[in-house]
């Protein structure tokens, strides 16, 4: 406010302002209050001027708190907020432990530190949180059949979950009734939900990936991997592309629309055992940070690749893992990356994950930010919780939580994801989604391109047009009557002749017949109603049940005219408009002259007699 009151006295004349600045130096609150009084002191009346007086200190409290709100939650979303910092060079992050973080955060926030246990071979195989992160599923090892249920994800919210289990996919409500099940996906794998689709994507044994409408129920696309079977699966949350990891050490990434991978690459020498990609939550486009920008593999070679997915030109960064068994890969919020291997969780610092490292080692491991050993081995999986510093780990056991201050997302959007939502809010919520629900063909890799003119269809545009089939197939007698104006029009300018249809082939080779174009229509039986037998025409000296011969010889269910109908029939322009009234004017005459033969009571020569007409009374033997 002060700054504001300076810069209004600097428009002041200079006497006038060192007069002010004698009189109110060191006096900046009082300062503030003389102005507001000075500003009010023509109003007479003492109660309103001092209401006035006290709603402008009000708001100028008000916007000085609201500056400094700002200030703080810029404070928080940058990268570093809230993470641990060390107060000297030989301190390390790495070394704090999980009873020093508990003890360091407040209560509410030290309920994330939990220890489920369920028994040896019964612990959490794989789990997936709620888009807003209050709930969490997971399938464990219980019951008689261990190996029925293979991987699990939520739909739209919490209220239903999908399960891949043995033979086909089931879903399931909150309670955990069976409501749907799947016939069409056998043997799944792995599975996942694209939220802003609504589809449910399944990868089986056999090697096919699948995509389920789930507001429908109808599989819309499946594709063959032809690379078998496949246990590795995540989405790109930026542009919904489902990225593969394959037994051969290849990468794939699908999207619905395109029978093969839109991008293929090699990124270990064995099989893929993790993926994943860095969430569109986090990050803006001006940080290294940027939504769906890399992509983390690991595989059985023990190693870890970090992928930048705007070039694919090589690996950013990749370093070497310890322990045995397979590594498990999760991007956080925030952009920190979680690597389960062996009987431990390290997590690594997002800016030093990016970095190219320039030392003589170039597998060298960025610098760790937090570990924590787990003694029940085998570790088998680990999901951040989406608004949260709390790590998600499942081994063979139960279920591990920790605490991993700095990685969660601390702001959120209440359209889009709200943890504190009540169940009119998240009904609303199912509602707009389904009202905003994007089609599948608008997963591409690069989601900016929706919404641009293609300036390949816009020059098309401006060449020369394809003559129709009703333009193209008109009669003789049309012709004659219209002239130039049912002339063929050039088919194919700038139509390569391979890709073209078999009408404009023939149309450009000359071979396109076009008398035929009238075989089934009405007004030819208009006309040879009209016309007398023997009637002969000027066409080739020909009588019209000559050419209705010659015409039917040709047949009439030929595929080719079929088609040729249809097109003719489908198409509006000048000469079919004629035609058409043309059929219309000789359908009246037909008709008003059988009405006037009823009126004058004449009767038709040539009627066809019925059998029964030989009853009636007075008719001859």
């Amino acid at each position: 406010m002060d700054a504001l009151i300076a810069r209004a006295d600097a428009i002041r004349p200079l006497s006038e302002l060192k007069a002010v600045k004698t009189r109110d130096s060191g006096k900046g609150k009082a300062k503030a209050n003389s102005k507001g009084k000075s500003k009010y002191n023509h109003i007479a009346n003492k109660k309103l001027r001092s209401q006035l007086v006290h709603q402008h200190a009000l708001n100028s409290n008000l916007s000085k708190n609201a500056l400094e709100t700002q200030q703080n939650l810029l404070s928080l979303a940058a990268d570093d907020a809230g993470s641990i910092q060390v107060t000297g060079p030989l301190e390390k992050t790495w070394r704090v432990s999980q009873d020093e973080i508990v003890a360091s955060v407040g209560g509410e926030a030290a309920k994330g530190r939990r220890e489920l246990t369920f028994g040896p071979g019964q612990g959490a195989k794989r789990m997936k949180w709620s888009q807003n992160g209050r709930h969490l599923v997971f399938i464990s090892g219980k019951g008689r059949n261990q190996k029925a249920a293979r991987d699990v994800t939520f739909l739209q919210d919490q209220s239903f979950f999908a399960v891949a289990q043995k033979r086909n996919v089931f879903v399931y409500d909150r309670d955990g009734v069976e409501v749907h099940r799947l016939n069409n996906i056998i043997d799944p794998l792995r599975l996942d939900f694209l939220p802003w689709h609504w589809l449910l994507v399944a990868v089986t044994n056999s090697g096919h990936l699948s995509y389920t409408d789930t507001t429908t129920g109808t599989q819309i696309a499946v594709h063959r991997t032809k690379l078998g079977a496949c246990n590795t699966l995540t989405q790109n949350r930026h542009n919904a592309v489902v990225h593969l990891g394959h037994q051969n050490g290849c990468v794939t990434l699908w999207t619905p629309n395109l029978p093969k991978p839109a991008v293929q690459i090699l990124s270990h020498m064995g099989p893929v055992t993790s993926i994943s990609v860095n969430p569109s939550d986090g990050g803006s486009a001006g940080s290294v940070n940027m939504p769906g920008r890399y992509m983390a593999t690991a595989g059985r070679d023990g190693k870890v690749k970090i992928w930048d997915c705007r070039n694919w030109k090589g690996v950013v960064r990749e370093w070497t893992v310890r322990g045995a068994g397979d590594v498990e890969l999760e991007w956080s919020q925030k952009g920190y990356l979680g690597v389960l291997s062996g009987g431990s969780v390290n997590v690594y610092h997002p800016p030093h994950i990016v970095t190219p490292y320039t030392g003589s080692s170039s597998s060298a491991a960025p610098p760790l930010y937090l570990s924590h050993p787990i003694p029940h081995k085998p570790l088998q999986c680990l999901r951040f919780e989406p608004f949260s510093d709390v790590l998600a780990i499942g081994h063979n056991k139960g279920l591990s939580s920790i605490l991993v201050p700095g990685v969660g997302e601390p702001q959120f959007d209440s359209l889009e994801a709200d943890p504190f939502e009540n169940a009119k809010a998240r009904r609303e919520r199912e509602v707009k989604g389904l009202l905003d629900k994007i089609q599948p063909d608008l997963i591409t890799l690069d989601p900016s391109m929706v919404g641009k003119f293609d300036s390949a269809a816009l020059s098309a545009s401006g060449s020369s047009l394809v003559a129709t089939a009703a333009q193209s197939l008109l009669d003789k007698s049309d012709k004659v009557k219209w002239g130039a104006n049912v002339q063929v029009k050039n088919v194919g300018v700038d139509v390569p002749f391979s890709r073209m249809k078999r009408v404009e082939r023939l149309a450009v080779q000359g071979k396109l017949d076009t008398t035929g174009a009238g075989d089934d229509s009405e007004d030819s039986d208009v006309e040879m109603k009209e016309g007398g037998d023997g009637d002969s025409d000027d066409e080739g000296g020909l009588t019209r049940e000559e050419m209705s011969k010659k015409r039917k010889m040709r047949g009439k269910n030929k595929s080719l005219k079929r088609y040729l109908r249809k097109q003719r029939k489908n198409v509006v322009d000048p000469q079919v408009l004629a035609v058409r009234a043309k059929v219309d004017r000789m359908r009246e005459e037909a008709k008003a002259k059988k009405l006037q033969m009823k009126a004058g009571g004449a009767v038709e020569e040539n009627k066809r007699k019925s059998a029964l007409d030989r009853f009636k009374a007075g008719s001859g033997k």
